[in-house]
């Protein structure tokens, strides 16, 4: 045996005690591994999977001083990775001195590599800190380390910081860098990279080519990935769905089609990740159906949809408020044989929520149960917002308490549903828990209560909460945060409230969003408010907001509601996009304001234009052949309802075709079609019949249809007052009326009051009519106006009323607020706008020509029956209202 030297301290007796014939052995230590069979065994031990033996005899190794090759110690971490044994590695670690003869950067890398794979960044730091020479492969090993936990902006440093120590990444760290590049948005630092493939001469590596092209396209920079994509030698698949996502980003879905066409012809076959792109961004532009036929070609192309093709379809349809063919997707889906991820069962269950379908709900819950989601904190958060929305709030929070691990969404949806329920004492109670789990509240939280408390009708409380976010809660208030004040006071019908808070928004530097416009528009949509609507313009056009569909429709509709159609065509024509329902809105806007022709105009340029028309296009176009009196084309238009467009008529336009017969005097056709209507008839319907009977003169179907009126709103005192005037019309005396009289809901309906609003100088006046002269509205004004506008109705029409007849004593409001404008309005202005709560009397609708002839002004007067303007002594509505 050769001779070993000891690796411990021995005492040896005194030589005088030993023995004369005393030969000392040398003393084996315990679980000695002799040096030329360490390295054999430990790799033994590795390879078969015995990792903690290896580690006890390297433990054994180190105590007697005995060392290992490299490749054995690399092998050794190699088995800690394989293993993710973070803590046998930590002891590799704290012996790797002892057991090599040098530390090369080699092992130092792979010790790096072992703490990043086994989840441990931090200590992947420490070592990379600690190496004194580190050269590409710990450079890559950091940036890989960085990478796979998506800490994309520790790349970019590391990127600047390898440059600096002169290291240039190759052609496989390239790609890794560009990903963090592109999920940064980072494109300068791209096209840097960029510049220094073109130099080391990596053009031509298809792997850096393609990542490259991936940083322009997630950044928009399409001309610039356009000019890649181009200048590329060799394209492969990756290319292709590079340069596709670039213009799919864009929204330019067209070209994008025509890349994948020009793939196909190149000879490279789109694969399933190029569908999924055309399908994903189908969905995003709201263009599901042609999502749908993109998924139909790619099954054609004999490529199978996979689970994120489905998700994109259901989701795209869940959003753009297609709930019902979303469920009937999942359905097919899982008739596929096709496992759900917890995103489709999110975006499904949020359909069912959308649906308020509890029955599907829960069919979903039991699915999401069997799958194993149900511990998933997405899944459950959908699941709580379901049964809330169901009003089944015991099961909502069944399922939030079963949530392991709660987020800072789960409690919003539960709080939420408290406050959809009404029960804001629970939600407030629920959100100061919140604390105890160590959950902090977010702006949301903030605002759901706020919401929650305003739609409830506690203004004050709610208002406590908005003030106490930045105090209390350290939380910045956003515009979604002033909004809930706004839509809560429009609610409860505070609009002067709303309109004080949206100002206040301003003040405070908050820019008011699409939806605090969609919010305080249709609050604006009278003809008092027309300077309110020009004010809340200019602030879309400070917030850069006039390019927003949606904004811009509303634009529309409330400055045609406001009298002011012009300004809706301005902003019609100004549109680079419209869609059905900016046809829809402007065409209403037309026959508002009696304008049939323009009206009729639009509609053959809408179809032109390559548009549909919907339900709603057919009620405006029929009302307004109705306003032309061209009965047999209103007729046909309703035929092409049901017999081209497949479209089932509805209520409005029965009341539409009512309107047609009666304004050209057809009544016999008119009450023939509500004869032959199957469907039920409610107010409208007859009140459309009563005031063509009433303006043809016609009183036995006067009566036939306030009697109707009355039978379906037995408790309404107009009607009731205007068939007591029919009654008297025909002889038959009040006494003897056998119709029940409506009781009273208050003190006022006795005899109503008819009351007039106008603006003068940004102040609001009411009227009311019989309200005492002042000095601002003299009577002998008004008085001489009335002899000059007297004159016999038409003969044929029956002079009933709404409100009491004018004496001596009693004037109509809107005469009155008539007076006061044109006494207090500055001269420049010409245009008057009255608002009225009852239907104008004919002797009214005389006087306001009579001024506004007289006078050279523009009035517009809207009743409780239509927009009347009157111009030059005529009225828009032709003496039909």
């Amino acid at each position: 045996m050769e001779s070993v030297i000891l690796p411990c301290k021995s005492i040896f007796p005194i030589i005088s005690e030993l023995p004369q014939n005393y030969h000392p052995k040398p003393k084996i230590p315990i679980n000695y591994v002799e040096p030329r069979f360490t390295d054999t065994q430990l790799n033994y031990l590795c390879t078969n999977g015995r990792l903690s033996e290896a580690i006890h005899a390297i433990e054994s190794i180190s105590q007697y001083g005995y060392k290992v090759k490299p490749e054995t110690f690399s092998k050794l971490i190699e088995s800690c990775i394989n293993e993710r044994a973070l803590h046998f590695g930590r002891k590799l670690h704290k012996k790797m001195r002892f057991l090599l003869e040098k530390v090369d950067p080699f092992i130092e890398t792979k010790l790096l590599g072992m703490y990043s794979k086994c989840g441990s960044l931090q200590e992947a730091y420490q070592v990379f800190d600690e190496m004194h020479e580190r050269d590409l492969f710990a450079w890559s090993a950091m940036i890989g380390a960085c990478s796979r936990d998506s800490r994309w902006g520790e790349v970019m440093d590391l990127l600047y910081m390898m440059m600096g120590d002169g290291v240039v990444p190759d052609s496989f760290l390239f790609p890794k860098i560009l990903q963090a590049c592109a999920n940064c948005a980072d494109f300068k630092t791209g096209m840097l990279i960029h510049s220094i493939v073109i130099r080391c001469g990596m053009s031509s590596e298809i792997r850096v080519s393609n990542s490259l092209l991936s940083v322009y396209a997630k950044c928009g920079l399409l001309s610039c990935a356009k000019r890649l994509f181009e200048s590329m030698e060799m394209r492969d698949t990756v290319s292709w769905n590079s340069i596709i996502m670039a213009y799919c980003h864009k929204g330019d879905i067209v070209e994008a089609r025509r890349l994948l066409n020009l793939m196909r012809l190149e000879g490279v076959e789109p694969g399933l990740i190029t569908w999924n792109i055309l399908i994903a961004s189908y969905n995003q532009l709201g263009r599901c159906d042609e999502a749908l036929e993109v998924m139909k070609e790619m099954e054609g192309n004999g490529i199978i949809p996979d689970v994120f093709t489905w998700t994109c379809l259901i989701s795209g349809l869940a959003q753009h408020n297609r709930n019902g063919q979303a469920i009937e997707f999942f359905q097919q889906m899982i008739a596929n044989a096709v496992r759900p991820s917890e995103v489709t069962l999110t975006s499904t269950v949020s359909a069912c929520a959308a649906l308020k379908d509890l029955r599907k709900g829960r069919e979903l819950h039991s699915l999401v149960v069997k799958l194993g989601y149900d511990g998933e904190v997405i899944v459950g958060n959908a699941m709580v917002d379901l049964y809330s929305k169901c009003g089944k709030l015991e099961a909502a929070r069944l399922v939030f308490d079963m949530i392991p691990e709660k987020d800072v969404y789960s409690w919003n949806s539960m709080i939420g549903g408290y406050c959809q329920a009404g029960y804001c004492g629970k939600a407030y109670d629920l959100f100061m828990r919140m604390h105890e789990f160590e959950v902090s509240p977010n702006v949301i939280t903030w605002n759901v209560l706020i919401s929650g408390h305003m739609q409830n009708g506690d203004e004050d409380q709610a208002l406590d909460l908005f003030w106490r976010m930045e105090k209390d809660g350290s939380i910045e208030r956003d515009a979604a945060s002033w909004n809930s004040l706004i839509a809560g006071h429009l609610q409860n019908g505070q609009k002067d409230k709303a309109l004080v808070i949206f100002r206040k928004m301003q003040s405070f530097g908050f820019k008011p969003n699409a939806v605090t416009i969609l919010s305080i528009l249709p609050a604006c949509a009278d003809l008092i408010s027309a300077k309110k609507v020009k004010e809340i313009h200019c602030c879309v056009l400070r917030c850069n907001l006039e390019n927003d569909l949606s904004v811009a429709n509303s634009l529309i509709d409330t400055y045609s509601k406001s009298g002011s159609i012009k300004y809706s065509k301005a902003i019609s024509d100004g549109m680079s996009t419209k869609d059905i329902i900016s046809w829809n809105t402007l065409i209403a806007g037309y026959v508002l304001h009696s304008c049939s022709s323009e009206a009729i105009k639009l509609f053959h340029q809408m179809k032109e234009a390559g548009l549909k028309p919907n339900r709603g296009t057919f009620s405006s176009v029929i009302s307004s052949y109705g306003l032309a009196k061209m009965v047999e084309e209103g007729k046909r238009m309703f035929s092409s309802m049901s017999e081209e467009y497949r479209i089932v008529p509805g209520l409005e336009h029965c009341v539409a075709m009512v309107d047609l017969y009666g304004r050209s005097g057809k009544l016999e056709e008119a009450i023939d079609f509500i004869d032959n209507m199957t469907m039920e008839h409610d107010i409208s319907l007859w009140g459309a019949l009563l005031t063509a009977s009433r303006v043809h003169g016609n009183l036995n179907l006067a009566i036939h249809a306030g009697e109707q009126l009355l039978k379906l709103d037995p408790g309404n005192v107009v009607i009731y007052q205007l068939l007591l005037q029919l009654y008297v019309l025909r002889g038959t005396s009040e006494e003897s009326v056998t119709v029940m009289r409506p009781r009273k809901r208050n003190h006022h309906e006795e005899s109503l009051i008819s009351w007039s609003w106008t603006e003068i100088n940004n102040v609001v006046h009411a009227f009311a009519s019989g309200q005492q002269s002042n000095s601002e509205v003299p009577d002998s004004w008004i008085k001489r106006k009335e002899a000059k506008a007297e004159g016999s109705s038409s003969c044929n029409r029956l002079c009933v009323t709404e409100e009491e007849n004018e004496d001596i004593t009693r004037v109509h409001s809107e005469k009155l607020a008539l007076s006061f404008a044109l006494i207090n309005s500055p001269q420049s202005s010409r245009v008057i706008r009255i608002v009225k709560n009852l239907r104008m009397c004919e002797d009214c609708h005389r006087t306001a020509k009579l001024v506004s002839q007289k006078y050279e002004r523009e009035i517009y007067i809207h009743d409780s029956k239509c927009l009347h303007h009157f111009k030059d002594g005529y009225c828009s509505c032709g003496n039909y209202w």
